[in-house]
């Protein structure tokens, strides 16, 4: 084993959650991943301790629920385990004009993309101010950086992430423990069928593989920067909104989130 350190994982059962644990793992981290479906858990517990010489701890629990985020804290100190990295990745969208779209979906969503990254960081982070030693990875998104028409409260609580990130990597200035914000773009993983985003221009039109994506965040956060966007592509994106009048910027992602008119 390459370290005795220990990366938690949150929405570790599939997509760029799950290759992050598989970065880890290389590695020679240890690992505590949580996520609701306790059956692909087991398997990815089975496959990463197969392949590499770590140990892997499951919780399968719905961390929407903030009881259950302190329960799975509870149950990490009980058992000792010093987390050195921790990864805010779970997270879902929903996709429809607001004024028809499922409040309860979108108040768990606000739950789990806000409350529990807020949560689990207020819960781990001392601890790494204490030791003055740690990463916090918080997966935003690139629609963070611009409202989302058809995806509205989605793209607000990404926002938050990011601003929430910058605003901790500013308060621990002269520690030694790093929060990023990574900023992937439209990645192809189970998200855009929870979201009801199959028919969408911007999922129709191009998607980055989901190893690339999950490569370009781990790197980024090792490496201690404070934002990380998957792509060039997605950087000039980014870039080239913070400059164009804010109406316009709303309108042309309406235009790339409407969904393809298949009748024609």
């Amino acid at each position: 084993m390459k370290n005795h350190e220990t990366a938690f994982i949150t929405g570790a059962s599939d997509g760029i959650g799950k290759e992050l644990a598989y970065h880890f793992a290389k590695d020679g981290y240890n690992l505590v991943l949580v996520a609701r479906s306790e059956q692909k858990m087991i398997e990815l517990k089975q496959n990463i301790e197969k392949a590499y010489n770590v140990h892997v701890t499951i919780i399968s629990k719905d961390i929407s629920d903030q009881e259950a985020v302190k329960e799975i804290y509870e149950e990490v100190q009980k058992k000792g385990i010093t987390i050195d990295y921790l990864v805010n990745n779970a997270g879902f969208g929903l996709f429809g004009e607001f004024v028809n779209t499922d409040i309860n979906a979108e108040l768990n969503m606000i739950d789990l993309n806000i409350k529990t990254v807020t949560h689990f960081t207020k819960l781990f982070l001392p601890h790494m101010v204490e030791r003055n030693k740690g990463r916090v990875l918080n997966v935003a998104s690139t629609a963070a950086f611009q409202p989302g028409p058809l995806m509205a409260v989605y793209y607000a609580t990404k926002s938050y992430v990011l601003s929430f990130t910058e605003a901790l990597e500013n308060e621990l200035k002269g520690t030694n423990v790093t929060v990023t914000a990574f900023c992937p773009g439209a990645t192809k993983t189970e998200f855009s069928s929870r979201a009801n985003l199959g028919k969408s221009k911007l999922f129709k039109s191009g998607v980055m593989d989901v190893k690339d994506v999950a490569e370009i965040g781990y790197k980024g956060f090792m490496d201690g920067k404070t934002v990380v966007i998957s792509g060039m592509k997605n950087r000039l994106t980014a870039a080239f909104v913070r400059f164009m009048p804010r109406k316009i910027v709303t309108s042309i992602v309406r235009s790339v989130q409407e969904e393809i008119d298949t009748k024609n």
